[in-house]
């Protein structure tokens, strides 16, 4: 087991379980425990005490033993014979999964997943926009359409980040592809970190202009325009991350 982990000067600070939260009990025995990894508290490689675990967070052993079966699906920890449960290499962490992501962002674990992030955006939606010019439905269009309403008519950040995702879930969608479309799981995640991160920097930015070119281009079935459209959006975005990681500084 790693020396100080269950220090008693830290458990108040970092147990964070509470009765009664809509999250549940079992949610947020693996969101701590999730945190503790990703944080580093719990560094790559350390045996895990289960008891002292157990006794550490005031719940039952089976609760615990749930817990770290899902974080054991998402590559965080093991068990073997012989060694116990043990947190795994970073490079066996399943860093697509949703909940990952979330983490990430929830409590900025790691503030360099924001420019990763921007990096895929980079690959997948210039052409994901081509691709929409030529493929989109009405009803993506729609979609598209009402994505954009919803960006202009929003009172809070709250309502501005859910139109923001809707607006790329819909782009993603009017590709046609399947695959593409499933690629909404980390988009939606890690945009909502990066809006909400954004919008404490920037709130009086208007990103309806730069969204709405988008849409008009696939509209008008040009992919060249939309691709161009949606790289203009994501060099506004990339400057937004600039400014976000400068404000971190």
């Amino acid at each position: 087991m790693w020396p100080g982990w269950f220090d008693s000067d830290l458990e108040s600070s970092v147990t964070g379980i509470q009765r009664g939260m809509s999250r549940g009990l079992h949610g947020q025995i693996v969101e701590v425990m999730a945190q503790r990894i990703l944080s580093g508290q719990i560094p790559e490689g350390a045996t895990i005490n289960v008891p002292d675990l157990q006794a550490d967070l005031g719940v039952s052993l089976t609760a615990v033993r749930e817990a770290l079966k899902v974080l054991t699906a998402k590559g965080l920890v093991d068990a073997r014979q012989k060694r116990g449960t043990f947190v795994r290499p970073r490079s066996d962490w399943n860093l697509l999964d949703a909940d990952m992501i979330r983490w990430h962002f929830d409590d900025d674990v790691r503030p360099e997943l924001l420019e990763e992030l921007h990096e895929v955006r980079g690959i997948v939606e210039p052409a994901a926009a081509r691709l929409a010019a030529v493929r989109a439905q009405p009803v993506d269009l729609e979609a598209l359409g009402s994505a954009l309403e919803a960006m202009s008519s929003a009172t809070n950040d709250l309502a501005a980040v859910a139109a923001d995702l809707a607006f790329h879930k819909a782009l993603l969608h009017a590709t046609g592809n399947e695959l593409l479309t499933k690629m909404e799981v980390i988009m939606e995640t890690g945009l909502a970190g990066r809006d909400r991160l954004v919008h404490k920097v920037k709130p009086s930015d208007d990103p309806i202009p730069s969204h709405r070119r988008v849409v008009e281009a696939v509209r008008a079935g040009d992919p060249e325009g939309a691709e161009l459209a949606m790289r203009e959006l994501l060099a506004k975005a990339a400057e937004d991350l600039s400014e976000v990681r400068g404000g971190g500084k």
